[in-house]
């Protein structure tokens, strides 16, 4: 049986201190907890170095504004806290979660006067799957929940609010012996799934949906750029359920997920290939720390 997450050895960043991961502790009566007045950052390091720190620290800060809350520390100090606390655990291919919330104040809709607390962890995280099985693909069931209208929700924040409808999503999905759900947005076109962003295959270029109803993902983001620089046509646009069908690829991407071909959505199958193969293979060479590739 793994280990509790509050039962971890190793030091987290609370406030601008070090603490022993048991130590790390919140009161019951917890703003964050209570209103979801919270937001947060997954990252993950490679060899010790932490793939797109600052992108992912710029991201925390804009999604408290989102929020109505400013984290009381600059970009700069938030990526000294992740680095520090990687270095300090000792894991060279760790996890990092980096979160902010509303403390106790005040207990109730409102908590304007509430301190804003910063918490740093790490954990370990392989690096990288046998790439043999991850081309197999996983088989994804298609949501009940849908991704909210913009006007309904703060969608461009990473919150955790948001993952609320992610969690039950993906609990069925399991329990129907899927590896994930995708979610439709409000409109009932695709949008992502319950913590990746997904892609398409067809006729050798790529489809993927408008990020403005859910995150547009740092990995998401890094892999559109890998695939530019193969000459890679990617086509952001409005996907509809019923086009799927029409698509010979497709994959996901995440902190967690990295590339992950798909070889099913409900009823669309697909078959793991050329494309997606590429850019897994490009996404590993590029979260590397430099010189590691080379030396490989």
């Amino acid at each position: 049986m793994a280990v509790p997450f509050d039962q971890l050895d190793g030091m987290i960043w609370l406030d601008g201190k070090l603490v022993p991961g048991p130590q790390a502790n919140i009161h019951v009566l917890t703003h964050g907890l209570h209103y979801a007045s919270c937001v947060f950052e997954g990252e993950r390091a490679y060899g010790g170095q932490i793939f797109r720190c600052t992108e992912h620290s710029e991201r925390l800060k804009n999604s408290a504004k989102i929020l109505d809350f400013e984290i009381p520390y600059s970009v700069a100090e938030i990526d000294a806290a992740k680095r520090l606390v990687v270095e300090k655990n000792g894991i060279k291919d760790a996890y990092v979660r980096a979160i902010a919330w509303r403390g106790s104040e005040q207990l109730g809709v409102s908590a304007q006067a509430n301190k804003i607390h910063l918490a740093v962890a790490t954990w370990e995280w392989p690096s990288y799957f046998d790439p043999a099985q991850r081309l197999k693909g996983i088989r994804l069931d298609l949501a009940e929940y849908r991704r909210p209208d913009p006007k309904t929700a703060p969608c461009l924040a990473k919150a955790a609010g948001l993952y609320m409808i992610c969690t039950i999503s993906k609990h069925q999905a399991e329990r129907k012996g899927y590896a994930d759900a995708l979610m439709l947005d409000w409109q009932g076109r695709v949008a992502e799934c319950t913590g990746a962003n997904v892609f398409f295959v067809k006729d050798g270029k790529i489809h993927t949906p408008i990020a403005d109803c859910f995150l547009d993902g740092i990995t998401r983001r890094t892999v559109i750029s890998l695939a530019k620089k193969r000459g890679y046509e990617v086509i952001e646009r409005r996907i509809m359920p019923e086009e799927l069908s029409q698509f010979s690829e497709c994959f996901i991407t995440g902190t967690a997920a990295e590339v992950t071909p798909v070889s099913e959505i409900a009823q669309w199958h697909f078959n793991p290939g050329g494309i997606t193969k590429t850019l897994m293979d490009d996404y590993t060479a590029e979260v590397q720390p430099k010189g590691k590739a080379a030396a490989a």
